[in-house]
């Protein structure tokens, strides 16, 4: 994985971005909430790197501000579709009587697009932050069920689990030690997608004014202020758009190279040096 440019770049980049996040309320030369009318919709300087807002407010400092909102929403849907997602996949794969009835149901959330089923989940339940987690989840949670599945079932039918059975070891067993272990690579690897893809929803879902409290910084809610603002001060709405961009692509190839990493085919064999 480390061996290719991009991988190491990837997993640099988000690494920065993190620890400037953890630990923004140390360095940021101004606060995110900081009104100042007299320097309204300022262009970048060195005082104001990324430039002020219509209130004045400082863009660099909200914009890492809003980089924690983006990643903890991330983070924690990533890992409660990923829970949710393995244990349902797992159950559907190894019990043949309950697959039917579980896949319906996730054939039914997979029948609406993601970010309409979410947007409609935060509409009924109201925009707060634990509501977007919960309709984030709902969204992205089939997928990885999906997954699961579909590595369960190549899985459960090798030698080493008829082996396994033959000893008396009981199901519970057999999922947690000989299952999960060898279908652990493409469950890492989705839920590094799910946690792009969760950045992205959560952006068009503060875009789109369903999001979490208008009060904090996001970087969906700033793109949304500043697009009346595009052609007299576009610093507004460029700068959380890159963040947007750089933390997601950073993502999807930090996943590339997972699952090139874990993807056996893709290990490629030494040539054999020659006998003279």
């Amino acid at each position: 994985m480390f061996q290719k440019k991009t991988n190491v770049l990837a997993l640099c980049i988000l690494s920065l971005i993190v620890l400037a996040t953890i630990t923004a309320q140390w360095w940021l030369p101004f606060s995110p909430t900081n009104i100042d009318p007299e320097k309204r919709l300022t262009a970048p300087s060195f005082d104001h790197w990324f430039g002020t807002d219509d209130f004045g407010r400082d863009v660099f400092a909200r914009t890492v501000v809003a980089a924690q909102v983006s990643l903890a929403v991330g983070g924690i849907v990533a890992l409660f579709a990923t829970v949710i997602g393995t244990t349902i996949g797992l159950v559907s794969g190894y019990f043949r009587k309950v697959d039917f009835i579980l896949m319906r149901v996730i054939d039914g959330f997979l029948a609406f697009p993601a970010l309409l089923l979410a947007l409609a989940l935060v509409a009924a339940l109201g925009g707060s932050l634990i509501n977007i987690i919960i309709a984030l989840t709902l969204a992205f949670f089939p997928v990885m069920a999906r997954v699961v599945r579909s590595a369960t079932l190549q899985v459960k039918n090798e030698s080493y689990i008829e082996a396994a059975r033959t000893t008396g070891a009981s199901h519970f067993v057999v999922i947690t030690r000989y299952i999960f272990p060898n279908i652990l690579s493409p469950v890492i690897v989705q839920s590094t997608f799910i946690f792009a893809k969760a950045i992205l929803a959560e952006a068009a879902l503060s875009f789109l004014g369903v999001g979490v409290d208008p009060s904090t910084p996001t970087w969906g809610s700033m793109l949304q202020e500043a697009q009346i603002y595009l052609t007299i001060a576009p610093w507004y709405s460029i700068f959380p758009g890159l963040g947007i961009v750089i933390t997601v692509l950073a993502l999807n190839l930090l996943g590339d190279g997972l699952r090139d990493a874990f993807d056996p085919h893709q290990v490629k064999r030494k040539p054999r040096t020659k006998v003279a």
